[in-house]
């Protein structure tokens, strides 16, 4: 940004952005180039004032841009799908799959503690990914990046649910299309890869839990709130499914949206938690200044944006 010759003001401290420091900070500002954790609504809009012509927000989901209020003042948002982070969060969801499936943390736990005593036939039994069935919820770029791995990695058949069929992502994976609750009965695995919107908030609650198999994983690199923390403890209690792998949650950066009930996702042997990590790689994170900031060169230099923000 600076080679193109604009200013840049970058917020020193390694930590969220005070919501009063953003209001003063942005006045007069050209573009805002902000986190998933800032809130950009009307209020910081209006405190940037007229000027302000592009939000380049720094993440594929801009649930925290306010949208309405973007169009309504005439200013652009993108976002940064870049095929980097695609692949990055696809081999997070993985990474979690494999951790469930063979009980990695707990086997670590174990060893750790001294417990490992010799080989033994019975010690830690987990489940192969080979051949399983996957659930895929949302056929997007992530969610296609995630059947690759399952369906040229390890032969899993699988099935996703979207609000439109997706063709090509049934040709080139072999993929069947199925309500939601079809899908939720029948998958080993199931992978949530949608969009935060009012109509995918508390998707997966306790309805949705009750039709799972007893033996299935929930895994979640989308956004927390798309699952129902609450019905998602008392789905672990009751032992409805086996497990999750979580990288979000509902009261983010909280791991628990109430600590009074004594359920605690912590506290699960079968879940393994990741703190919003799905896309920290290198790559990824290259990638997603990259195209941010080339969002914002585009857009000052009156040219279309390269990534504008779709619902």
């Amino acid at each position: 940004m600076k080679k193109a010759g604009h200013a840049v003001s970058v917020y020193p401290k390694d930590e969220i952005i005070p919501r009063k420091e953003l209001l003063r900070s942005v006045k007069g500002v050209d573009a805002l180039l902000p986190l998933l954790t800032d809130k950009i609504d009307g209020e910081v809009m209006d405190a940037a004032g007229k000027n302000l012509k592009i939000i380049a927000n720094y993440a594929v989901g801009f649930d925290n841009v306010d949208l309405p209020a973007a169009a309504e003042r005439k200013i652009v948002v993108t976002n940064t799908p870049a095929p980097e982070v695609s692949e990055t969060v696809a081999e997070h969801t993985f990474a979690l799959m494999i951790g469930m499936a063979h009980r990695l943390v707990e086997s670590d736990t174990y060893a750790r503690a001294g417990k490992y005593k010799g080989w033994g036939p019975m010690i830690l039994l987990g489940v192969d990914l080979y051949g399983k069935t996957l659930g895929i919820i949302g056929s997007g770029r992530i969610g296609a990046a995630v059947a690759q791995r399952a369906v040229k990695g390890f032969k899993m058949k699988v099935v996703y649910s979207d609000p439109r069929q997706n063709p090509e992502f049934e040709k080139e994976f072999g993929a069947g299309y199925l309500p939601m609750d079809k899908l939720l009965g029948v998958s080993d695995f199931i992978s949530l890869h949608v969009p935060l919107l009012p109509s995918t908030r508390h998707l997966i609650s306790t309805p949705q839990f009750g039709m799972m198999k007893k033996t299935a994983y929930l895994i979640n690199t989308a956004r927390g709130p798309i699952v129902d923390e609450k019905a998602l403890l008392v789905a672990l209690r009751a032992k409805q499914i086996a497990g999750a792998g979580l990288d979000v949650f509902e009261c983010e950066p909280a791991i628990d949206c109430d600590l009074t009930d004594k359920l605690e996702l912590k506290k699960f042997p079968n879940v393994i938690l990741t703190p919003h990590t799905a896309s920290a790689t290198i790559e990824a994170r290259q990638a997603m200044s990259r195209l941010a900031a080339e969002n914002i060169a585009a857009v000052l230099s009156g040219k279309a944006p390269l990534t504008p923000a779709k619902v």
